[in-house]
Protein backbone atom coordinates (compact mmCIF):
# COMPACT_ATOMS: atom_id res chain seq x y z
CA UNK A 1 0.00 0.00 0.00
CA UNK A 2 1.25 3.46 -0.82
CA UNK A 3 1.85 5.08 2.55
CA UNK A 4 0.96 8.46 1.08
CA UNK A 5 -2.64 7.24 0.88
CA UNK A 6 -2.95 5.51 4.22
CA UNK A 7 -5.23 6.91 6.87
CA UNK A 8 -3.83 7.74 10.28
CA UNK A 9 -5.74 8.47 13.46
CA UNK A 10 -4.96 11.36 15.74
CA UNK A 11 -5.82 10.24 19.26
CA UNK A 12 -5.26 11.25 22.86
CA UNK A 13 -5.05 7.72 24.14
CA UNK A 14 -2.67 8.75 26.91
CA UNK A 15 -4.29 11.89 28.28
CA UNK A 16 -2.99 12.10 31.84
CA UNK A 17 -4.75 14.25 34.38
CA UNK A 18 -2.73 15.02 37.48
CA UNK A 19 -4.20 16.97 40.38
CA UNK A 20 -1.47 18.57 42.46
CA UNK A 21 -2.51 19.91 45.83
CA UNK A 22 0.09 22.49 46.76
CA UNK A 23 0.18 24.11 50.21
CA UNK A 24 -3.09 25.97 50.60
CA UNK A 25 -2.98 29.76 50.66
CA UNK A 26 -5.75 30.83 53.01
CA UNK A 27 -7.56 34.12 52.80
CA UNK A 28 -6.72 36.77 55.38
CA UNK A 29 -8.62 39.63 57.01
CA UNK A 30 -5.81 42.16 57.40
CA UNK A 31 -2.28 42.65 56.13
CA UNK A 32 0.65 44.99 55.67
CA UNK A 33 4.03 44.71 53.98
CA UNK A 34 5.28 42.64 56.93
CA UNK A 35 2.31 40.58 58.25
CA UNK A 36 -0.99 38.87 57.52
CA UNK A 37 -3.82 38.24 59.99
CA UNK A 38 -5.60 35.09 58.87
CA UNK A 39 -8.67 35.59 61.07
CA UNK A 40 -9.86 37.73 63.94
CA UNK A 41 -12.30 37.51 66.82
CA UNK A 42 -14.75 39.94 68.45
CA UNK A 43 -14.60 39.67 72.26
CA UNK A 44 -13.85 41.60 75.44
CA UNK A 45 -10.34 40.42 76.11
CA UNK A 46 -7.65 37.78 75.79
CA UNK A 47 -3.95 37.20 76.32
CA UNK A 48 -1.03 35.21 74.95
CA UNK A 49 0.94 33.27 77.57
CA UNK A 50 4.28 31.63 76.89
CA UNK A 51 7.04 29.65 78.52
CA UNK A 52 10.08 27.77 77.21
CA UNK A 53 7.88 24.83 76.24
CA UNK A 54 4.42 26.17 75.31
CA UNK A 55 2.33 29.04 73.97
CA UNK A 56 -1.30 29.54 75.05
CA UNK A 57 -3.74 31.96 73.43
CA UNK A 58 -7.15 32.61 74.98
CA UNK A 59 -10.16 34.85 74.56
CA UNK A 60 -12.80 36.20 76.94
CA UNK A 61 -16.47 36.80 76.29
CA UNK A 62 -16.88 35.23 72.88
CA UNK A 63 -20.32 33.85 71.97
CA UNK A 64 -21.86 31.85 69.16
CA UNK A 65 -19.21 29.15 69.10
CA UNK A 66 -19.47 25.55 67.90
CA UNK A 67 -19.94 23.59 64.70
CA UNK A 68 -23.04 23.70 62.52
CA UNK A 69 -23.65 21.81 59.29
CA UNK A 70 -26.17 20.85 56.63
CA UNK A 71 -26.08 18.94 53.37
CA UNK A 72 -24.39 21.87 51.63
CA UNK A 73 -22.24 23.69 54.22
CA UNK A 74 -20.14 23.47 57.40
CA UNK A 75 -19.71 26.36 59.83
CA UNK A 76 -17.03 26.21 62.50
CA UNK A 77 -17.57 29.21 64.76
CA UNK A 78 -15.42 30.37 67.64
CA UNK A 79 -11.94 31.47 68.46
CA UNK A 80 -9.32 29.85 66.22
CA UNK A 81 -11.59 27.19 64.79
CA UNK A 82 -9.71 25.26 62.09
CA UNK A 83 -10.15 26.70 58.63
CA UNK A 84 -10.36 24.07 55.89
CA UNK A 85 -10.51 24.51 52.13
CA UNK A 86 -12.40 22.11 49.87
CA UNK A 87 -11.44 21.71 46.22
CA UNK A 88 -12.57 18.99 43.83
CA UNK A 89 -12.42 18.29 40.11
CA UNK A 90 -14.22 15.83 37.86
CA UNK A 91 -11.53 13.87 36.02
CA UNK A 92 -11.70 14.12 32.22
CA UNK A 93 -11.12 10.85 30.43
CA UNK A 94 -8.96 10.02 27.43
CA UNK A 95 -10.20 11.54 24.19
CA UNK A 96 -9.78 10.70 20.53
CA UNK A 97 -9.69 13.35 17.83
CA UNK A 98 -11.95 12.77 14.84
CA UNK A 99 -12.20 12.24 11.96
CA UNK A 100 -9.06 10.47 10.81
CA UNK A 101 -6.87 12.62 8.57
CA UNK A 102 -5.59 11.26 5.22
CA UNK A 103 -1.82 11.17 4.95
CA UNK A 104 -2.12 12.88 1.57
CA UNK A 105 -4.68 15.63 0.98
CA UNK A 106 -4.89 17.14 4.44
CA UNK A 107 -7.76 17.51 6.87
CA UNK A 108 -8.84 18.65 10.32
CA UNK A 109 -9.38 16.47 13.40
CA UNK A 110 -11.06 17.76 16.57
CA UNK A 111 -11.69 16.61 20.12
CA UNK A 112 -12.52 18.10 23.50
CA UNK A 113 -12.05 17.51 27.20
CA UNK A 114 -14.48 18.77 29.87
CA UNK A 115 -14.16 19.03 33.65
CA UNK A 116 -15.74 20.86 36.60
CA UNK A 117 -13.78 22.46 39.45
CA UNK A 118 -15.57 23.15 42.74
CA UNK A 119 -14.07 24.97 45.71
CA UNK A 120 -15.18 26.85 48.82
CA UNK A 121 -11.82 28.62 49.05
CA UNK A 122 -12.56 32.33 49.48
CA UNK A 123 -9.59 33.14 47.20
CA UNK A 124 -10.78 30.81 44.43
CA UNK A 125 -8.65 28.50 42.28
CA UNK A 126 -6.55 28.26 39.12
CA UNK A 127 -5.93 25.60 36.45
CA UNK A 128 -2.69 25.16 34.49
CA UNK A 129 -2.12 22.92 31.47
CA UNK A 130 1.11 21.62 29.96
CA UNK A 131 2.37 18.98 27.53
CA UNK A 132 4.65 16.09 28.46
CA UNK A 133 6.96 16.69 25.50
CA UNK A 134 7.84 18.87 22.52
CA UNK A 135 6.27 18.56 20.01
CA UNK A 136 3.14 17.58 21.90
CA UNK A 137 1.48 15.40 19.24
CA UNK A 138 3.75 12.60 18.05
CA UNK A 139 3.87 9.18 16.43
CA UNK A 140 7.35 7.74 16.88
CA UNK A 141 9.77 10.08 15.10
CA UNK A 142 6.92 11.90 13.32
CA UNK A 143 4.91 14.78 14.72
CA UNK A 144 2.54 17.67 14.17
CA UNK A 145 4.15 21.06 14.69
CA UNK A 146 3.08 22.82 17.90
CA UNK A 147 0.76 25.66 16.98
CA UNK A 148 2.56 28.97 16.28
CA UNK A 149 0.43 32.11 16.88
CA UNK A 150 1.01 35.07 14.59
CA UNK A 151 1.93 37.28 17.56
CA UNK A 152 2.37 37.27 21.33
CA UNK A 153 -1.30 36.41 21.95
CA UNK A 154 -3.32 33.37 20.84
CA UNK A 155 -4.81 33.46 17.32
CA UNK A 156 -8.53 34.15 17.03
CA UNK A 157 -8.82 31.46 14.34
CA UNK A 158 -6.81 28.29 13.77
CA UNK A 159 -4.50 28.68 10.76
CA UNK A 160 -2.09 26.23 9.14
CA UNK A 161 0.49 27.47 6.60
CA UNK A 162 0.80 25.79 3.22
CA UNK A 163 2.67 22.49 3.30
CA UNK A 164 2.61 22.10 7.10
CA UNK A 165 0.66 20.50 9.93
CA UNK A 166 -0.21 21.99 13.32
CA UNK A 167 -1.65 21.01 16.69
CA UNK A 168 -3.11 23.38 19.30
CA UNK A 169 -5.84 23.96 21.88
CA UNK A 170 -8.53 26.50 22.81
CA UNK A 171 -10.16 26.76 26.29
CA UNK A 172 -13.73 27.83 27.10
CA UNK A 173 -15.60 28.54 30.32
CA UNK A 174 -16.78 31.18 32.76
CA UNK A 175 -13.39 31.36 34.51
CA UNK A 176 -11.12 31.55 31.43
CA UNK A 177 -8.25 34.02 31.87
CA UNK A 178 -8.08 37.23 29.83
CA UNK A 179 -5.46 35.78 27.47
CA UNK A 180 -8.10 33.50 25.95
CA UNK A 181 -10.91 36.05 25.73
CA UNK A 182 -11.50 38.15 22.61
CA UNK A 183 -13.30 41.22 21.31
CA UNK A 184 -14.39 39.63 18.05
CA UNK A 185 -11.17 40.54 16.27
CA UNK A 186 -8.20 39.70 18.50
CA UNK A 187 -7.49 37.64 21.60
CA UNK A 188 -6.37 38.96 24.99
CA UNK A 189 -8.90 41.76 24.53
CA UNK A 190 -12.59 42.16 25.30
CA UNK A 191 -14.72 39.64 27.19
CA UNK A 192 -16.04 37.22 24.54
CA UNK A 193 -15.48 33.50 25.17
CA UNK A 194 -17.08 31.79 22.18
CA UNK A 195 -16.19 28.34 20.86
CA UNK A 196 -13.19 27.56 18.65
CA UNK A 197 -11.45 30.88 19.24
CA UNK A 198 -8.09 31.94 20.68
CA UNK A 199 -5.80 29.03 19.73
CA UNK A 200 -2.42 28.40 21.34
CA UNK A 201 0.24 25.67 21.44
CA UNK A 202 0.31 22.96 24.09
CA UNK A 203 3.82 23.40 25.49
CA UNK A 204 5.86 21.85 28.29
CA UNK A 205 5.73 25.11 30.24
CA UNK A 206 2.61 25.51 32.41
CA UNK A 207 -0.05 27.76 30.91
CA UNK A 208 -2.76 29.17 33.20
CA UNK A 209 -6.09 28.79 31.40
CA UNK A 210 -8.67 29.37 34.16
CA UNK A 211 -8.64 31.43 37.32
CA UNK A 212 -11.17 32.92 39.72
CA UNK A 213 -10.79 34.84 42.97
CA UNK A 214 -14.02 33.78 44.69
CA UNK A 215 -15.54 30.45 45.80
CA UNK A 216 -17.92 28.58 43.46
CA UNK A 217 -19.21 25.93 45.86
CA UNK A 218 -21.51 24.04 45.52
CA UNK A 219 -22.27 24.47 41.79
CA UNK A 220 -18.66 24.52 40.49
CA UNK A 221 -17.43 25.83 37.12
CA UNK A 222 -17.23 23.87 33.87
CA UNK A 223 -14.19 24.26 31.61
CA UNK A 224 -13.90 22.84 28.10
CA UNK A 225 -10.61 22.54 26.23
CA UNK A 226 -10.84 21.91 22.49
CA UNK A 227 -7.90 20.25 20.74
CA UNK A 228 -7.28 20.43 17.01
CA UNK A 229 -4.84 18.79 14.61
CA UNK A 230 -4.71 19.99 11.02
CA UNK A 231 -2.70 18.90 8.01
CA UNK A 232 -2.81 21.46 5.18
CA UNK A 233 -4.05 20.11 1.84
CA UNK A 234 -0.61 20.09 0.16
CA UNK A 235 1.17 18.59 3.18
CA UNK A 236 2.15 14.92 3.25
CA UNK A 237 1.97 13.69 6.84
CA UNK A 238 3.54 10.36 7.75
CA UNK A 239 0.94 7.73 8.57
CA UNK A 240 0.58 6.61 12.18
CA UNK A 241 -1.39 6.89 15.40
CA UNK A 242 -0.43 10.22 16.93
CA UNK A 243 -0.75 10.75 20.68
CA UNK A 244 -0.24 13.60 23.13
CA UNK A 245 -0.22 13.74 26.93
CA UNK A 246 -1.56 16.79 28.73
CA UNK A 247 -1.29 17.45 32.47
CA UNK A 248 -3.76 19.62 34.37
CA UNK A 249 -2.76 21.20 37.66
CA UNK A 250 -5.63 22.47 39.83
CA UNK A 251 -4.65 24.66 42.77
CA UNK A 252 -6.42 26.80 45.37
CA UNK A 253 -5.28 30.42 45.16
Amino acid sequence: MNTFHRIFSVSFTALAVMILMAPIAFAYVASSSSYRVQSDSINVGGVISTSTSYTAEDTIGESGVGTSSSASYNIKAGYQQMQEVYIAVTAPGNISLAPNIPSNGGGISNGQSVWTVTTDNSAGYSVNIRASGTPALVSGANSFTDYVPSGADPDLTFTTPVGTSRFGFSPEGADIVQKYLNNGAICNAGAINDINTCWAPLLTTSDTITQRNTPNHPSGTVTTVRFRAESESTNIQAAGSYTATATLTILPN
